[in-house]
């Protein structure tokens, strides 16, 4: 979860700080971590994985549509409405498919999710009185639910390194194809570390663990532990960026976690 609030961070340090065109920073953002996991990949002392698959091709266009609608939806939604969509529809769909499937959910984990997502409005939910710019939202929304779809997923992937290589290597020229849409940004070289970092680093890596935790987890407690990105992206901000710490993130914090903790709880 540190590694995808981190993805925010350094998301907003190359678009915001550097003036990075969105589409140019996911394209390196999904070069630098195909690079990197296909490097870790051919250090095995195993087979490589089967790149041309039905269900390799269904996880990189579900993670191009994420990598996409969320660097684009990010040019006109704040970062605090934008996290609040995202995992919002993320929740949604993540406890909706597990009804689907029939599994049985517990009370406490139900508790524990509307407790976590009422934290999340308290900490992210605007203050102003402007609607949210429409066609940001629906990007939000559509990363949202294609990230929810790629965590699903990874559910059954016996070789989760192996997986997300695959899906990062059929995932870039598809992103690629984004910057046709671009508009004019600057290439910096802080501009660039910050998108090979969140490639190679937080994404490349923290992706691969992710599949590799989730085989380990219940459906919607997968679902619900994402909530805590937002929150400690915010910590960060205040760490790292020197934004303000205020009562209303204190308070959302302790909501969020103890949602997550009240979740994980089973009875004897």
């Amino acid at each position: 979860m540190t590694a995808f609030a981190a993805n925010s961070i350094l998301n907003r340090i190359g678009v915001a700080q550097y003036g990075m065109d969105p589409m140019d920073f996911a394209t390196i953002r999904t070069a630098a971590g195909a690079g990197m996991l296909w490097l870790l990949v051919a250090r095995r002392d195993m087979a490589r994985p089967v790149v041309l698959a039905p269900k390799r091709f269904a996880g990189a266009l579900a993670l191009a549509v994420y990598m996409i609608g969320f660097s684009w939806a990010y040019i006109t939604l704040d970062a605090g409405l934008g996290a609040l969509i995202l995992f919002g529809v993320l929740q949604v769909i993540v406890f909706g498919w597990a009804v689907v499937e029939g599994q049985n959910i517990p009370a406490l984990r139900w508790l524990g999710a509307v407790i976590a997502l009422v934290g999340l409005c308290v900490l992210l939910w605007p203050t102003g009185t402007a609607p949210p710019p429409f066609v940001g939202s629906l990007a939000m929304v559509a990363a949202g639910a294609s990230w929810a779809v790629y965590t699903l997923l990874g559910r059954a992937e016996p070789d989760a390194l192996g997986a997300t290589a695959g899906n990062f290597l059929l995932c870039l020229p598809l992103v690629a194809l984004a910057t046709l849409f671009g508009s004019a940004g600057v290439l910096s070289i802080g501009g660039i570390i910050s998108a090979v970092t969140a490639g190679a680093i937080t994404s490349g890596l923290g992706y691969a663990l992710w599949y590799r935790l989730l085989p380990q987890l219940p459906t919607t407690v997968g679902g619900i532990a994402q909530l805590s990105v937002p929150v400690i992206a915010v910590a960060a901000g205040v760490a790292l960026l020197g934004e303000e710490l205020t009562a209303r993130l204190l308070i959302a914090g302790v909501l969020v976690l103890g949602g997550i903790a009240v979740s994980l709880m089973t009875r004897r």
